[in-house]
Formats: C-alpha cells, sequence, structure tokens
C-alpha cells in the first residue's frame, strides 16, 4: 500500500468540464510501475482501490512523463470528505 499527501488539482478541458486529481511523485510510484509491466490498461493505467478518510473507491491511476502517477478523484468522493481543489490530501493507495 502506498500513502502519499498531495495537493488537489484541476484540470480543465473544454467545454467538457472539470478533472480533479492528485499527484502520485516518481519516488513513491515504485509498485505501481511494476505493476503496469504485468497488466497495463488502456493510456498505460493501473487499476487500484483508493481511500481518502472513510471513503474508498476503485479507479486507475495514469502514468506521467515525470515518472509519477495521477490518480482522479470523481465528484462524489470529494463531496462525501469535503476535499476542494488546492487542498492538502492523505490519500491511501493499494493494487487492485
Amino acid at each position: 500500500m502506498i500513502t502519499v499527501s498531495s495537493i488537489l488539482w484541476v484540470w480543465k478541458t473544454e467545454g467538457a468540464g472539470r478533472w480533479y486529481f492528485l499527484t502520485i511523485p516518481e519516488d513513491q510510484s515504485g509498485e505501481l510501475r511494476g505493476e503496469s509491466l504485468v497488466r497495463r490498461g488502456g493510456f498505460g493505467s493501473v487499476p487500484v482501490e483508493a481511500r481518502i478518510g472513510n471513503v474508498s473507491w476503485r479507479t486507475s491511476v495514469f502514468p506521467q512523463k515525470s515518472g509519477g502517477y495521477i490518480l482522479p478523484v470523481k465528484k462524489e468522493v470529494r463531496r462525501s470528505v469535503g476535499i476542494g481543489a488546492g487542498d492538502d490530501v492523505s490519500v491511501s493507495i493499494a493494487l487492485a
């Protein structure tokens, strides 16, 4: 399991809305990188189970050119734990 503290940030798309992400830095991505060699999804994604506070959900993390990964955080999760863009968030990630 990986535990990361990261700032929730927004990627804005034209017309389609906003996507919210947490960044998993390269130095904490070894387990994810290793798993991506075995079972890689679309865009190099790796299936995970994420937990913020008492809320957990299944999703995928996506590789970045920086060597790290990004974790999408959906609206219902953000609402349930009361977080928004710019908040420092602690998240635990386990391979699914």
